[in-house]
């Protein structure tokens, strides 16, 4: 229970992953406004008006901010299904590579390898074309030179990946080293890889409506403007540290929203992409260290 105990206070003081930096000058601004509403009270100015309280109801905030936010966990789920997705797609397709391609020369183990590591580059690409980022080294060491120089121009790096992947599985059915069946169930794997592309590239390109965004901030700032004049008559000189209170419960409900509402950046609130890219690629080298049975030609069904 002590280590439990420990834990839990260690994770409500930590300031890494949290809005505070956020949010914080916005609370100074209301716990400051709410002191100087004190102040205009004690010097009997007529600034306490209950009545305010009326304008903007807490319900209608409340189910405002509520509806913000898990709009953008729905984005931030979404984001983690499409990624865990790409993860299964990779391994399942990685395996069928692996072991349903025939070695009929002694380059095509070389050429599966390479195969292997485009599903990885596929990944990375994604990760890099989400990110809004150029072509780095982390694409280098996993495709030929010519294909790296040849992707620094593309448009959507991933969607050129996939066609190499997917005319490396076209070139194994002409040469006999797949049937027609197992070319299909791997297509479909590409397949799902390059929706799970668009399915985040639809994430990224569509934001939180902007009128929606402007109106909400709109109402948040109000009602911390009008808390003051409610609360003055009741809670006196306490009245700026309830408002900076208040303040930062709401403003930190909305930051949070916003936080993950793109979930592809570097954020402590983002999705671990580096991680997961890092956890294919070794995926992908343990199953390379597999020795799969060989069939002879003879045993392939006819095409």
């Amino acid at each position: 229970m002590s280590a439990v105990s420990l834990k839990w206070v260690n994770t409500t003081l930590q300031l890494k992953g949290s809005v505070i930096k956020a949010i914080y000058k916005n609370v100074l601004w209301c716990g400051i406004f709410g002191f100087f509403v004190s102040i205009l009270h004690y010097l009997d100015k007529p600034v306490s008006q209950p009545i305010l309280g009326s304008v903007i109801p807490s319900i209608v905030l409340g189910l405002l901010l509520v509806f913000r936010t898990n709009t953008a966990y729905e984005r931030f789920w979404e984001g983690r299904k499409c990624w865990g997705s790409i993860v299964n797609n990779v391994r399942n397709l990685a395996r069928q590579i692996w072991v349903s391609v025939d070695e009929t020369s002694p380059e095509d183990k070389n050429h599966k390898i390479a195969a292997l590591n485009l599903l990885v580059a596929f990944a990375v690409a994604t990760k890099i074309h989400l990110r809004g980022e150029p072509i780095n080294d982390e694409l280098e060491e996993l495709m030929s030179s010519s294909k790296y120089v040849k992707l620094k121009i593309m448009n959507n790096p991933p969607i050129e990946v996939a066609f190499w992947i997917g005319d490396y599985l076209q070139q194994q059915y002409n040469h006999h080293c797949i049937n027609s069946y197992q070319l299909t169930s791997m297509q479909e794997l590409l397949n799902n890889l390059v929706d799970n592309l668009g399915a985040c590239e639809r994430i990224l390109k569509t934001p939180m409506p902007l009128a929606y965004a402007i109106h909400l901030k709109q109402l948040l700032v109000l009602y911390c403007f009008l808390l003051p004049f409610q609360i003055v008559n009741s809670l006196g000189w306490w009245t700026g540290m309830i408002t900076a209170l208040v303040g930062f419960t709401l403003f930190g409900i909305e930051a949070i929203g916003l936080e993950i509402e793109n979930p592809f950046g570097y954020d402590a609130n983002d999705l671990p992409l580096d991680a997961i890219c890092k956890t294919m690629k070794h995926n992908i080298d343990d199953l390379m260290s597999l020795t799969p049975n060989t069939r002879s030609p003879q045993n392939h069904p006819t095409y």
